[in-house]
């Protein structure tokens, strides 16, 4: 359902069915009304961020629905939920008015992002999920939120930063969606585990200062996904040596981070790690 809609007789039954599951905002208007008008403008405004819908009902065109809700004056606004009004408020307000009453209402914005990635999710779409769980992860990090981030990461193959995700969630929240990420995650390693880097991994065990080899390592490693054991490699390295290999160990170290990007976990670990050695 549109987040922008015109109430009339011929959907008013579908909304308020949509009331059931999200918050509808109903606002009854008037072209005759410039208050109306610049509500109408306000509350357009703040449905655009998604959290719920806004019903706008032309009393001068649907009138039956304006008496069915005995709406004494305009403009009126009523929040709808569970397919009946909760709350709201008649007259012009403040943005910042109608959002606080609305927050007593609605799902945090961490929710709404969460249950978009849901659905996506669920439809394969874990590349367009993401950004809403980092969303969500940021302004909420519990289990409820890195579950589903975690699930999201293993889809595109995001091993490490899906494994940090998982090591953190505590006993009581280890159901049966964790268990079923575990054993993804494990698969995923397993298939990670390449004889290339199991030969690579034997050499650099073997000659620990052959560092020609270690770039080998950690690019391999960083090709699997495996992002964070190649850091800590190189880091080992660079903690006795900044300037290792003629400063090449240091110059992978940075392209792997470059290449994780802002907002990842272990990037952002090692991006301290470094720091603490610079300075």
């Amino acid at each position: 359902m549109d987040s922008v809609l015109d109430l009339t007789k011929e959907n008013i039954q579908q909304v308020v069915d949509a009331s059931m599951q999200q918050v509808v905002v109903m606002a009854f208007w008037s072209q005759q009304s410039p208050e109306s008008l610049q509500l109408m403008q306000t509350l357009t405004q703040i449905a655009a961020e998604g959290r719920f819908v806004l019903a706008k009902v032309n009393c001068d065109q649907e009138m039956e629905i304006a008496n069915y809700f005995q709406i004494q004056s305009l403009p009126t606004t009523l929040v709808l939920k569970e397919g009946k009004p909760v709350d709201g408020f008649a007259g012009l307000q403040e943005a910042a008015q109608i959002e606080a009453l609305l927050d007593q209402h609605l799902p945090k914005a961490w929710q709404v992002a969460l249950n978009q990635a849901k659905v996506q999710l669920a439809q394969g779409d874990a590349e367009g999920a993401l950004p809403l769980l980092k969303q969500a992860y940021q302004e909420c990090q519990t289990a409820e939120v890195s579950l589903v981030y975690a699930d999201a990461l293993l889809a595109v193959a995001d091993i490490n930063q899906a494994k940090v995700l998982l090591d953190a969630i505590g006993l009581a929240d280890q159901d049966a969606y964790y268990q079923s990420l575990k054993a993804k995650l494990s698969l995923a390693l397993d298939a990670a585990d390449t004889p290339e880097i199991r030969g690579l991994l034997e050499e650099v065990e073997q000659n620990p200062s052959d560092y020609a080899k270690l770039l080998s390592l950690a690019k391999a490693l960083h090709s699997a996904k495996r992002d964070e054991e190649a850091l800590e490699r190189l880091y080992l390295v660079l903690k006795t040596d900044l300037q290792a290999h003629q400063g090449e160990i240091k110059q992978l170290f940075m392209e792997i981070l470059t290449a994780l990007g802002q907002g990842h976990a272990v990037a952002n670990q090692y991006r301290r790690k470094l720091y603490t050695l610079l300075y």
